[in-house]
Formats: C-alpha cells, structure tokens, sequence
C-alpha cells in the first residue's frame, strides 16, 4: 500500500530544471569578496537590492510602523490576533494608490476588487485554480519565467502551450504564433482557457507595446478566453518606451463593463519594485466578483500577515516617500543595468536592448560549439563551474533559440558586477586564444560524470515541451 499521495511523489514540479540547479551549485560555493573571492557569483536571482537604503531610511525615520506603535501606542495585541484574510482595508487602499501611482494614475483601481496573497507565486496559481480545471491549458509566451512550470501546473493539473516568439522581431507576440499555439493545444486536445503574459517581460526585461496588448485583448475576445496580465515588474521601468498596463488598453477601448471586462486579471506583488520577497505580498485584481470572491476564500491558505500588511500601509501611504522612491530606484536599475550592458560590450557580447526589469537578455550563439540546447547546456556548466556565474540558459525559459541567457544586475553591488565582467570578459578571451582547452575539457568530463543525475528541461521539441526523463 502506498503511503504518500501521487502529489507528493511525482517529478513535476520542475526543480529540475537548470534554474533552479544552478541555484543549487551556487549555495554549495557562493561568491564573497572577503570570505570565498573564488566563489560562484550569484546572477540568476531576480532580486532588487539597489534601493534598501531607501526603504530602511524611511524605517528610521517612521519608528512607530516597524515597533508596532500607532500615535505612540502599542498596536501589538491588535495585530497579534486573528485578522480576517479579506486583508485590512487600510493596507489594501494603499496598495490599489501605489499600484496607480506607478501606472502615472492613468488607471485607478477599486481595493474591493484586489485579494491579498502571498506573493505572485500564490496569485498566479490561484488564479489558475479559479479559472481552469486540470488538463485545460493557458498559452504562455515564449521565453517565460521557469517558475511558472511550477506555479501554474504541479497543483492545479493544467497545462502549459507556449506561444513561439522570435528573436527576428525580438521576441514580440504575432497574431500568426497566437493561432499556431492555439491550433497546438486543440491538436493536443486541450481547451485553451486564457494566455497568460508577463509585462514588463520577465526573462526579456522589455514593456509589452500597445500594438501586443491590442492584439491579445482582440485574441481572447475571439476566443472567449481569459487573459492575465502578471505585472510584478511595472515599478522597474527605468527607460523608454514606458509601461501600459492591460488595464489602460482595456480603458482606452471603453471595455468597462462588457464581458472582456470581466476575463481581464492583473497579478502584482511588492517583491520586485520594493524589492520585498521576503515579506510575501502579492495581489490579485479582477473586475469579476466571482473571481474575487473564489480568490479570497482560496487566499486563507497563502495570507500575507497582519504585521506585514501594517508595516507597508504606513509605507505606501506616504505619498512623498512613495514618489520619491519610485524615481530613484529607477534611475539605480538604469545605471546598473548600463554597467551590465557595457560589460558585456567589453566581453563581447550583445544583448536584446531593454527597458525594464532586473535582467538582460543576452545572445551568446557566437560561444556555442554548435547550434543546439546540448551545446546551450554544455556553455551554461561551463559557466557555472569555470566561470564562476551563475546565468539562467534560455532552454529552461522554453526560448526556442539556443545561445540566450538571462542574466540579472540588480541582486549584486556594483563591485562584485564589476569582478563577473571581468571574468566573463576573460572567459571569452580565453576561447578565442584556444587556452586552457586540455583543462577545460577535464574539468567537464569530470562534471559531465557528477551530473548524470541532473535532468534538463529543454525548451523545444518538435514545437512541443520534452517531458522530463527518468533517471
């Protein structure tokens, strides 16, 4: 008799994918300037820690929010106990003014239509809950965060399409790849119950332009589809052409009230444009109420807690704070983001041109031995082992274009950015002299034997994901 559940026990979570097992090798050998120099420096974290002075200079300065105080009174008890997971009306009128705030209050959002859960992970997946049964699929855009593999399938039983992009047009949605995903998913027999993008674009780190977002609201209402729109990176716009929130699409096309309306979700949290992970806050925002009310009752198993919730009221309703962080964080992500890419000119190395985001999308087809995820595969170990960074390979973002890699600024100082380049830099020169190759190419049998064990996740297969192999 078996013991554990099928949950429990089956290999789709995606924790084998190289993402997240280049995460592995970096906390076996993280990189630190004083403790272990030779380390693996960490660039496959999306992290934003360029503006936490900021957010602790408010703290010192604002002492009653952090100590549980309120006009110099003790609030703990108050905060201590139960809290309805509805969320407290005052954190969630300060999230919805933010989340305008950052969208230039072009939009303005209703906080009774906002639900509270515990970062985007929980809220994209418990929008799937609400809006799709198992085995029904969402067409995602290709390349697309390697999380959602986990995120969007391992519970809910749904599957994933992608939508093929293409660098040629830098990897912006067609009409033509819409309907090709679509046809893929009743091929595979599976009804299509939304798309599902992130903007600004998580790997790309590029805002979605007004033509995309026109096209997908006409897709799905063709198709009577839904659309959720993950916007967790909008406050990270650091450069032209600004964000559009599917929102202001929706608006400017006098949408309100129909039934478009109502299929149109957006998906924020604070852990990217405050630079918060760890405090676990993330939204959903739908015009339907039954998706509001299905989301709440789903949101007792993810609550963002009351402490958490009353610390950041304060915060975001400080509207002088508030304006002035959003300006200087973005200048920070925009002067690091240009050391990234000047780095990687010296290398080198181009990439897509970004706007957004805490990563660059970079094209390294010119260092792959030939034109294949294998040859992807074995450039990223390399990398990973020689090098000493860790970069996300654009296989496990399902890019269908081998030679991309994502790599992330703003998780790291400007010093240890600057002793990556250097390396990467080095490395490039390295293959171009034709060094060190006798050791190089010891050093990957030698790694190839220690990871027969690990399964990577490539993108393209025959124009369809390749299932992960037993081992």
């Amino acid at each position: 008799m078996k013991l554990l559940s099928k949950k429990a026990t089956c290999n789709t979570h995606g924790q084998d994918s190289s993402y997240f097992l280049g995460w592995e090798e970096y906390e076996k050998n993280p990189y630190d300037e004083i403790k272990n120099p030779n380390g693996i420096i960490q660039m496959g974290l999306a992290e934003n820690q360029v503006s936490f002075d900021l957010l602790e200079s408010w703290i010192t300065n604002n002492p009653d929010a952090a100590n549980f105080k309120k006009d110099g009174q003790s609030i703990f008890k108050e905060l201590a106990l139960f809290q309805d997971y509805h969320g407290r009306p005052d954190f969630k009128k300060a999230m919805v003014d933010f989340m305008a705030e950052i969208r230039g209050n072009r939009v303005t959002f209703d906080q009774n239509k906002l639900v509270l859960t515990a970062g985007a992970t929980s809220a994209n997946e418990t929008l799937i809950f609400c809006l799709a049964e198992p085995g029904e699929a969402f067409l995602l855009p290709t390349p697309y965060y390697p999380g959602f593999d986990r995120d969007l399938k391992w519970r809910t039983g749904a599957e994933i399409v992608p939508i093929h992009c293409s660098s040629s047009n830098n990897f912006q949605i067609t009409a033509s790849a819409l309907e090709e995903a679509y046809l893929e998913a009743q091929k595979r027999n599976l009804k299509v119950k939304g798309v599902l993008v992130t903007n600004p674009s998580n790997p790309l780190g590029t805002t979605m332009t007004r033509s995309e977002l026109n096209l997908l609201v006409t897709f799905i209402s063709d198709k009577n589809i839904h659309l959720i729109s993950d916007e967790i990176y909008s406050g990270t716009v650091f450069n032209t052409p600004g964000f559009i929130s599917i929102m202001e699409v929706l608006k400017d096309k006098k949408l309100e009230n129909t039934e478009v309306w109502n299929r149109v979700h957006i998906v924020y949290s604070l852990s990217k444009d405050l630079g918060l992970p760890g405090f676990r806050v993330g939204a959903i925002y739908s015009n339907d109420d039954l998706v509001v009310s299905a989301a709440t009752k789903m949101s007792s198993f993810g609550l963002v807690s009351s402490q958490t919730q009353n610390l950041l009221s304060a915060l975001l309703s400080d509207k002088k704070f508030t304006k002035s962080y959003i300006s200087e964080n973005q200048r920070r992500l925009k002067n690091r983001q240009k050391m990234l890419v000047k780095g990687l000119e010296k290398a080198g190395i181009s990439c897509l041109k970004s706007n957004a985001g805490l990563f660059c999308w970079v094209n390294m087809k010119h260092l792959l031995k030939s034109n294949t995820f294998e040859a992807e595969m074995e450039l990223w170990k390399t990398i990973v082992y020689d090098v000493k960074l860790n970069i996300s390979p654009g296989s496990s973002c399902h890019c269908t274009e081998p030679g991309w890699f994502r790599i992330c600024f703003a998780n790291l100082s400007e010093d240890t950015l600057n002793v990556a380049m250097k390396r990467l830099k080095n490395f490039v020169e390295s293959m171009s002299n034709g060094q060190n190759q006798s050791s190089h190419q010891m050093l990957k049998n030698s790694r190839r034997r220690s990871l027969t064990k690990w399964v990577f996740r490539l993108s393209f297969d025959n124009g369809r994901d390749r299932e992960p192999e037993e081992r």
